[in-house]
């Protein structure tokens, strides 16, 4: 359970939200309102990859995220450099678990310097720091 310390401490840094779970649904819901959602479950399924022990399950998972977000017109095409993109395309025949690696990073780039600033300052996270803020208070003052 969050507390409202800790939705504060996600000011910090898009690290502390993509950590909590919470935090995570309230940054997904801001960038679907913003049509880019489509990096925060990017983002999430290569570290959901970078956990996959078996070589048949790599070889499923890397070409379901090639097909998802890297491949021209994919359904949640992910805003990627070309040469990065490129790469990806040539190995993804025989992929690494660092595969996405530099796609990943720079997805997180964008999210931390583009869309995070954004989030702190929308009404998402607005809300949820009231919330708590307000179930802080009926913890230390019952009769409010």
């Amino acid at each position: 359970r969050s507390n409202a310390g800790e939705t504060m401490a996600w000011s910090e840094s898009v690290d502390t939200v993509l950590a909590n779970k919470e935090g995570l649904a309230a940054f997904r819901t801001f960038l679907e309102s913003e049509f880019s959602e489509e990096n925060v479950e990017f983002w999430l399924a290569c570290e959901d990859f970078k956990k996959t022990k078996s070589s048949t399950k790599i070889a499923l998972k890397a070409q379901k995220i090639y097909s998802d977000f890297i491949q021209a017109d994919a359904p949640k095409e992910i805003n990627i450099d070309f040469h990065t993109k490129n790469d990806i395309s040539q190995n993804i025949s025989e992929p690494t678990l660092s595969c996405f690696d530099a796609a990943q990073s720079s997805v997180y780039c964008l999210m931390a310097k583009d869309s995070f600033p954004r989030f702190l300052r929308s009404e998402v996270y607005k809300e949820l720091v009231k919330k708590h803020q307000d179930r802080n208070q009926k913890r230390w003052f019952p009769f409010l």
